[in-house]
């Protein structure tokens, strides 16, 4: 009977899985970790095959759960602290499976070295026990896993939350105060006060401009594409950027644009993201610097490049510098998030960003997007 075969060979099937186990994986096996498994799986498959052949053999369901699952069973409840435990260890799920498969193939093995008589009634019961126990150590594991990354999401989420209120918050204050000093009379509009009220306002733009960008990146919100003028686009930037090239006592000069170029891309996605690059071009350019918007076009190509004077890129900084939540200047504020997110909205309408060194004096930020000209536009719309 296969429960006595199981019983005099159970520590040589033990340790064959044993051997598989160490063979493959490469976190090392913890002591619940085999105790919830293998050996503690093959004693509750023992007591299952004994009562099987009892009196009552219905009542092996409680060890072995009833055939195709769901239902409660000692082997189900020690497979899903098995699940568990893989998970906490570092496991992958189809390692969970391999664990119950091992013993398997270790059972059938060493059967047929020894020529031991299985009755097919007995197969049948292992292979419900294998079942059950594989199904429930997966759902956990794959529960225990789900669990994991909604905490790291929330977790992420907090904290974008909490540093967005923080700055959001600081820059308020800092213009609740400036207007409380203008009402008082005892300052004028044009003068210090006057200019961090600016700067607080431009500021509390930018922050809720990068903010609903990646808010709709991260969900997932379909884009609203459409055919605009290149001239148009840059002339909108350069009204909200010269007040902040103002505020930051920067030099700003934009090229002149060619009337009849256009881009088809979100246009709200892509004022966030060049607006962000022109944003960081201020901020970490020397002071009383230059900072120059360029946009032209090649023969297949529109080009819009945001040039500083930074004094140059750190050395490795190009492969990491749109990475989230990296920050490579000395000037902290923010969440490192700006050039990932300009990354993504230039993405999402067809476009690509990168950035060009220019060693001891600055960097060139690039958006290469797909060439349109207002003509294909009116064409297209007309009947």
């Amino acid at each position: 009977m296969l429960h006595e075969f199981l019983t005099a060979n159970r520590t040589e099937l033990i340790d064959r899985c044993r051997k598989k186990l160490g063979q493959r994986r490469a976190p090392k096996a913890t002591d619940d970790e085999l105790r919830h498994g293998v050996p503690l799986f093959l004693d509750q498959l023992i007591k299952t095959l004994e009562v099987e052949q009892s009196a009552d053999p219905m009542r092996s369901r409680t060890v072995s759960g009833p055939s195709g699952g769901g239902g409660p069973g000692e082997i189900g409840d020690t497979a899903t602290v098995h699940g568990r435990e893989l998970l906490r260890h570092g496991f992958s799920v189809d390692q969970v499976v391999h664990d119950y498969g091992d013993l398997c193939q270790a059972i059938t093995d060493l059967g047929f070295e020894v020529k031991a008589g299985i009755e097919v009634s007995e197969f049948r019961t292992l292979n419900r026990c294998l079942d059950n126990a594989i199904a429930e150590a997966v759902a956990e594991f794959a529960y225990q896993r789900d669990l994991i990354v909604a905490h790291r999401h929330a977790d992420a989420l907090n904290m974008r939350l909490g540093v967005f209120a923080h700055e959001l918050r600081n820059l308020l204050t800092t213009a609740t105060l400036s207007i409380a000093a203008l009402r008082s009379g005892s300052v004028g509009l044009t003068g210090a006060t006057g200019a961090m009220l600016d700067r607080s306002l431009v500021g509390i733009r930018n922050l809720i401009d990068r903010s609903l960008a990646e808010v709709r990146l991260t969900a997932g919100l379909p884009g609203s594409r459409e055919v605009f003028s290149l001239a148009d686009f840059i002339a909108e930037i350069k009204l909200s950027a010269t007040l902040e090239a103002q505020i930051t006592k920067s030099g700003f000069a934009v090229s002149e644009v060619d009337i009849g170029l256009a881009l088809d891309a979100d246009r709200d996605l892509l004022l966030s993201a060049v607006g962000n690059l022109l944003q960081n071009a201020f901020k970490f350019s020397r002071p009383h610097s230059d900072v120059q918007l360029n946009a032209y076009a090649t023969p297949e190509r529109i080009r819009i490049e945001v040039e500083d004077q930074c004094g140059g890129l750190p050395a490795g900084s190009m492969e990491r510098m749109f990475q989230p939540f990296t920050q490579l200047g000395n000037d902290r504020s923010g969440l490192g998030l700006g050039l990932a997110i300009c990354r993504s909205s230039v993405e999402a309408s067809g476009g690509i960003l990168s950035v060009r060194d220019l060693p001891g004096t600055g960097c060139v930020f690039i958006i290469d997007l797909p060439r349109h000209s207002l003509a294909s536009r009116e064409n297209a719309a007309d009947p």
